[in-house]
């Protein structure tokens, strides 16, 4: 019986020394239990990660609209309404602007030595509407009538200057001529007494007074 429990007892601290926990590489060798890692790779493929990508498209800058490109216009002088003035085809383009240029200041009052709508005289008149179309004349009646062609009476056209002597001494009067009816001959002029008119060689005090017609435009 005593054989029996030894015998129980060795068995027991056997299986005591067995169980012991294995702490190292060298245990588990010496004890033979030991087995290396595995050493395969995993063979699933690798899964791709989509990350969202920015937007890196840069913005769409609209360019402001081309401003419309404004066209230059023509200037046309129309004539049509113009009941003082008759112009027939023998008037040239020039001529019958620079009648047109003059008739404006009809009513504009008189003012020695002044070439403006605030008053003018005779010849500040004539030099006004010459500087309109950049032509430069004398400042005085005396010596505008040395300028040009001196013409005969019956070959005076719309246009000339019409010089007078209205003194007593040298030439101290011009105008200039708007319309000729027959051997009538009207001109626009300023006088001393009522400013800016149309006057006309029938009359008699132009008719005793007149001296001469010069073509400046040509």
């Amino acid at each position: 019986m005593q054989k029996k429990i030894l015998l129980i007892l060795a068995l027991f601290i056997a299986s005591l020394t067995n169980a012991q926990v294995v702490t190292s590489k060298k245990e588990a060798i010496k004890k033979g239990i030991y087995e290396k890692p595995s050493e395969k790779v995993s063979q699933q493929p690798a899964l791709a990660v989509n990350t969202p990508q920015k937007n890196i498209s840069k913005p769409v800058v609209q360019k402001p609209a081309a401003k419309p490109v404004a066209k230059k216009k023509k200037i046309v002088i129309d004539d049509s309404g113009d009941e003082d003035l008759i112009v027939d085809g023998s008037d040239n383009y020039l001529t019958t602007q620079m009648i047109n240029n003059a008739m404006t200041f009809l009513g504009v009052n008189y003012r020695g030595g002044g070439t403006t709508v605030a008053g003018m005289d005779c010849s500040g008149m004539v030099t006004a509407v010459f500087n309109i179309f950049g032509l430069k004349l004398p400042r005085s009646s005396h010596e505008m009538a040395k300028v040009g062609e001196k013409l005969r009476q019956d070959e005076i056209k719309k246009g000339d200057l019409v010089f007078f002597r209205t003194l007593g001494g040298g030439i101290s009067h011009v105008g200039m001529v708007v319309d000729i009816i027959g051997d009538e001959i009207k001109f626009i002029h300023s006088s001393t007494q009522k400013g800016v008119i149309i006057s006309s060689t029938k009359e008699p005090y132009y008719q005793r007074t007149f001296v001469q017609a010069n073509r400046v435009i040509m």
